[in-house]
C-alpha cells in the first residue's frame, strides 16, 4: 500500500460511511411522507435484528444479559428510543440540511454532559466553543423569526439531546457493561414500544416501500462496518470530523430528490455549529487537555436503537479486553 493510500484510507472509509448514512436518512425522509415514524422505526428494528443476532452469536465474553448498571442502562435505552422516533420524525418533515445542522449540536451537548456524568473539567476554550455552537443552533432554529420553530425542529433538538445522553452514558459504563447489553436493550425496547403503538398508526406497505425499509437497515449496517474499518485504519482525530461531510450530502440529496436548498440561516448556523464541533475535537486531541475525550472517542451518529452500534459490532467477538475496549470511539 502506498503511503498516500495508507494515510487517507481511514478518512476515505469514513467519508464513504457517512455518505451511506446520508442515503439511509434520505430513505427515511422518503418513507416519512407516507408512514408514521413509529411504523418505520419498528420495521427498521425488525429487519435489523437478524444482523444483530449474527453479532450476538460471535460474543465471546462471559456473563448474562442482565445489565451490571441497570439504572444507567435504562436511561440510555430510553434516550435511544426517544432519539430514534424523534430523528425519524424530524427527517420526515424538515429539510435534510436543517436536521443535520441541529444534530451536529450533539458534540457540544456531550461536552456539557461530560461534566456531571464523567466528572470532566471543561476549560474556557471548550466552554466558549460550546456557547458559540449553541448560538449556531439558535440561528438554525431562529425562534421568533421566519416561520418560527416547528414540531420537527423540536424533534431534531430532542434527538440531539438524546443522542448525546446515550453516548455519554456509554462512556460512563462501557468498560464494565457487556457490549451485547448495550446493543440489545435499545433494539428490544424499540421493538416492544413501537410494536405496541403500531396498531394505532399502521398503514399497509407495498413491497417497494418494505424494500426501502430493508434498505434502511442494510445501509446502516454497511455504513457501520465502514466506520469500524475507518477507526481501525486511522486515528480518531482524523475520522471524527468526517461526520460533517453529511451536510454536503444532505444538500445534494435534498436538491436532487426533495427540491430542497438550504436557506441562509441554515448555512450560517450549520457553519457555526460545525466550526465549534471541530474546535472541540481539536482541543480534545491535544495532550493534557481532556482526560476522558468524550467527544473524540464517541462515534457521532445518533444512537437510535434501530441498528447495532459500530463499537458494539467491533468489540463483540474481539479478543481485546483492555480497559478501553468497550468504549465508544
Amino acid at each position: 500500500m502506498t503511503p498516500f493510500l495508507y494515510t487517507t484510507r481511514g478518512p476515505l472509509l469514513a467519508l464513504l460511511a457517512f455518505a451511506l448514512f446520508s442515503g439511509h436518512d434520505a430513505v427515511i425522509k422518503t418513507l416519512g411522507g407516507s408512514y408514521a415514524p413509529i411504523q418505520t422505526v419498528f420495521f427498521s428494528v425488525l429487519l435489523g435484528l437478524p444482523l444483530a443476532m449474527v453479532m450476538l452469536m460471535r460474543d465471546r465474553t462471559d456473563g448474562t444479559l442482565l445489565p451490571r448498571h441497570p439504572g444507567w442502562t435504562a436511561v440510555r435505552t430510553a434516550a435511544s428510543v426517544v432519539t430514534g422516533v424523534s430523528v425519524f420524525y424530524a427527517f420526515s418533515v424538515l429539510p435534510l440540511t436543517q436536521v443535520y445542522a441541529i444534530l451536529f449540536a450533539a458534540p457540544l451537548l456531550i461536552t456539557v454532559l461530560a461534566v456531571p456524568i464523567l466528572g470532566e473539567r471543561v476549560g474556557l476554550h471548550r466552554a466558549g466553543a460550546v456557547l458559540v455552537g449553541l448560538i449556531g443552533v439558535l440561528i438554525v432554529l431562529r425562534p421568533g423569526g421566519g416561520d418560527g420553530m416547528s414540531l420537527g425542529h423540536g424533534a431534531a433538538l430532542l434527538g440531539a439531546v438524546g443522542s448525546a445522553l446515550a453516548a455519554i452514558i456509554v462512556r460512563r459504563i462501557g468498560t464494565e457493561e457487556r457490549n451485547v447489553v448495550l446493543l440489545l436493550y435499545p433494539m428490544m425496547a424499540n421493538l416492544v414500544i413501537m410494536g405496541a403503538a403500531l396498531p394505532f398508526v399502521y398503514q399497509p406497505m407495498p413491497l417497494g416501500d418494505f424494500a426501502a425499509v430493508a434498505a434502511i437497515a442494510g445501509l446502516a449496517f454497511v455504513a457501520s462496518l465502514c466506520v469500524i474499518a475507518a477507526y481501525k485504519a486511522s486515528e480518531a482525530a482524523l475520522i471524527a470530523p468526517m461526520q460533517y461531510s453529511q451536510i454536503l450530502w444532505a444538500t445534494l440529496l435534498g436538491w436532487l430528490f426533495f427540491d430542497e436548498l438550504p436557506d441562509g440561516a441554515t448555512v450560517l448556523g450549520a457553519g457555526v455549529i460545525i466550526a465549534s464541533g471541530i474546535y472541540i475535537l481539536t482541543r480534545e486531541g491535544r495532550a493534557n487537555v481532556s482526560a476522558n475525550r468524550p467527544v473524540l472517542q464517541t462515534r457521532l451518529r445518533p444512537d437510535t436503537g434501530t441498528m447495532p452500534r459500530a463499537s458494539s459490532m467491533e468489540q463483540i467477538g474481539s479478543d481485546d479486553h483492555s480497559p478501553d475496549a468497550s468504549h465508544e470511539r
